[in-house]
């Protein structure tokens, strides 16, 4: 109505520039009178004519221009509602409390109720998906999905302004709306049925690429006799294809020991939720072996390409056998996924791999003049013990080397005075990492040892400076690897780093000959990964073990440097006391270790082992206070994988020792938290 009534101000001004243009006229009139008189009375016989025609022009204009417009506005708005009440969209207005005030037939027919009905109801009694917080201020727009009568829509709440000095009539002669300016809400329905079901018919057609791997296909085979390879492999054969013909997929064998799938996207959910059960239908295959086998599984999806979902299957199944195999890993393009992984794994009888990754690792070294060795932050001393042995085997072929350590802890100071001390490797032989970025050049090589995960590495920034980087380790790998690395040993199923680097020693050069001091440090390094041999050893482990005794290790000597004072003892005593049961397997103990000469760190990690000695224990968890921080040190003496557990806590680890820190928490909200996963996982049979 405000813009009507601006209109007949324009056009009232218009009519009157005549009248206005009559002062003209009478001022021209009295300058003529003063020039002539005759021409005076003629001017002011055409100025009275002029001024009488402009008057009844705009009187009777002014009536009949009125008429027009009142007859246009009245015949636009009615075309206007008309268009509006037949748009094929359904269309509504409600007030900002949600109250319908106006609806179009399109909605009507969508809601299925009357008009008079609609208008004394609320959006959100109408509508399960729209609430009162979706309803938009200051202009904004507002999207929704809801789903009315087996059908889906895009609801858009729109506010606008709106004059409203007459009120809408309704076809059925209801009035609606009110006198003044207010806030309204437009209220739109996109019908997005049709659309989605073709997205999700897109979506399902999708392919998604997989690769399955016998883990132990030679270890089962060597043990197995002769006669029963033939049916234990179409027993495999047979347990596969039968599998993945319920979901669809193509399966290609393309070794004796790989296999390739495609499989549609729809039957993803299925594998999921069933959480990959061929990997324990195979371990249940038995005819004679005394090894279960046990499969890897490897899926890529959501990539542009099937080309991009392939290398994605690829890039999974290099993650699930560095983690030690026996699960499946899902790799889409903004998340990994790992299911399984539940045993421990079985230890490779042969060297061969040792043997060929020495070789590489030899060739590599003949390249390079100067090697630098990093380990973990705060290295512990299977840490230490492994670049001490990389350090002998550069040092072997008259190469320089160093050792990357910013801080000294506890857990390595019983015997780094042994090489500080000793002249015979010099002042720099340890370095700290402003050293080592200084040092390092074209051709410098950097070994990482016992660690794979490059934010947990001394210095993460030399990573990124080495042009040829080797990493040497024995945990399971996570999403975030080194992945510039030249070489890559990681070998899940080895025992520590110390007797990885113990087997390659043996391969490098028959004349190394370890110093006493260096066969010390790699032998604690194993002792104190296996709980002094006794969780994750195998017959490589002793052989590792015994050839370090053989190069002059002393185990009393090792023994006595890592004995405890009594005060840390005592803390050790208090943290197996506070120890309590959950689910009847999982003990839990909640404790704040003291500074001391051991480090929080080590005293809760050996706190954690001595509860593993506690009857039908079969996995330990040790919650401790440090500083602003709460750290998990999780261990395990059964099937239980402590690493999954402690992945989705945050942090991660080896099959049996894991842990997690987390920052600005307590021990009590952690301990909560630990218990409610425990719980979860216990009940969906993951642990």
């Amino acid at each position: 109505m405000n813009d009507r009534r601006r209109l007949d101000n324009k056009y009232e001004k218009y009519l009157q520039i005549p009248i206005y243009m009559s002062a003209l006229f009478v001022v021209m009139t009295i300058c003529l009178y003063v020039i002539n008189v005759f021409a005076g009375i003629v001017a002011t016989t055409a100025t009275c004519i002029y001024v009488a025609v402009a008057v009844i022009s705009f009187v009777r204009a002014r009536g009949t221009i009125n008429t027009i417009l009142t007859r246009l506005v009245m015949e636009h708005g009615r075309f206007q509602k008309s268009l509006l009440g037949e748009l094929p969209l359904p269309y509504a207005l409600t007030d900002m409390t949600g109250r319908l005030v106006w609806v179009n037939h399109a909605f009507v027919q969508v809601t299925g109720a009357s008009k008079r009905k609609l208008l004394r109801m609320n959006i959100m009694q109408l509508f399960d998906g729209i609430t009162k917080e979706m309803i938009p201020e200051n202009e904004d727009v507002t999207h929704t999905d809801i789903v009315y009568e087996d059908k889906e829509y895009r609801a858009e709440l729109r506010r606008i302004l709106a004059n409203q000095d007459s009120v809408m009539q309704e076809e059925d002669g209801e009035e609606s709306g009110q006198d003044g300016e207010e806030s309204l809400v437009a209220l739109y329905l996109y019908d997005m049925t049709e659309l989605n079901r073709l997205k999700r018919e897109n979506q399902e057609q999708k392919l998604v690429a997989g690769l399955i791997y016998i883990d132990n296909y030679d270890e089962i085979f060597d043990d197995l006799e002769e006669v029963r390879h033939s049916l234990l492999v179409a027993l495999v054969d047979r347990k596969i294809n039968k599998y993945m013909a319920n979901v669809d997929a193509i399966v290609k064998s393309l070794e004796k020991d790989k296999y390739m799938f495609v499989m549609p996207y729809k039957y993803l959910p299925q594998l999921q939720e069933n959480k990959f059960a061929l990997l324990d239908e195979v371990k249940a295959i038995n005819i004679g072996n005394d090894l279960p086998l046990t499969l890897s599984i490897s899926l890529g999806t959501d990539y542009n390409s099937f080309i991009g979902n392939f290398e994605a299957a690829r890039s999974a199944m290099e993650l699930a056998l560095g983690r030690g195999g026996d699960q499946a890993v899902l790799k889409s393009a903004d998340k990994i996924t790992y299911y399984g992984g539940k045993s421990q794994g079985t230890e490779k009888s042969t060297r061969v791999k040792a043997r060929v990754k020495t070789l590489a690792f030899r060739e590599l070294l003949e390249t390079r003049e100067q090697v630098i060795i990093m380990a973990h932050k705060t290295p512990d001393m299977d840490a230490f013990g492994a670049a001490v042995g990389v350090y002998r085997m550069v040092t072997a072929m008259n190469k320089k080397a160093h050792i990357v350590i910013n801080e000294v802890s506890s857990a390595i100071s019983p015997i780094f005075g042994n090489f500080t001390a000793n002249s015979i490797y010099g002042e720099d032989m340890i370095i700290n990492s402003e050293q080592a970025i200084e040092m390092i050049g074209a051709d410098t090589m950097l070994v990482i040892v016992d660690v794979n995960n490059p934010g947990y590495t001394e210095c993460e920034e030399l990573i990124s400076y080495a042009k040829t980087v080797v990493v040497f380790d024995h945990h399971r790998q996570t999403k975030d690897v080194i992945v510039n690395a030249t070489l890559s040993y990681i070998e899940p199923f080895a025992s520590s780093t110390c007797e990885m680097i113990a087997e390659m020693l043996q391969y490098m050069d028959e004349k190394i000959k370890l110093r006493p001091s260096e066969a010390d440090a790699m032998y604690a390094g194993i002792l104190i990964d296996t709980d002094n041999f006794l969780t994750k050893t195998g017959v490589r482990t002793f052989e590792a073990a015994a050839f370090l005794r053989r190069s002059g290790a002393d185990v009393m000597r090792v023994r006595k440097m890592f004995r405890s004072d009594i005060d840390t003892y005592r803390q050790r005593a208090d943290g197996v006391r506070n120890a309590e049961m959950v689910l009847g397997a999982f003990a839990i103990s909640v404790f704040e270790p003291k500074e001391g000469p051991e480090s929080p760190g080590v005293l809760t990690a050996k706190v954690a082992n001595e509860m593993l000695n506690i009857a039908g224990v079969r996995a330990s968890f040790v919650i401790a206070q440090m500083g602003k921080d709460v750290k998990i040190s999780a261990r395990a003496i059964d099937d239980v994988n402590v690493q999954i557990i402690m992945e989705r806590m945050g942090g991660g680890g080896h099959a049996n020792v894991a842990a997690a820190q987390f920052e600005n928490t307590t021990t009590a909200e952690v301990r909560t938290k630990l218990i409610a996963l425990l719980e979860d996982m216990y009940k969906e049979g993951d642990i």
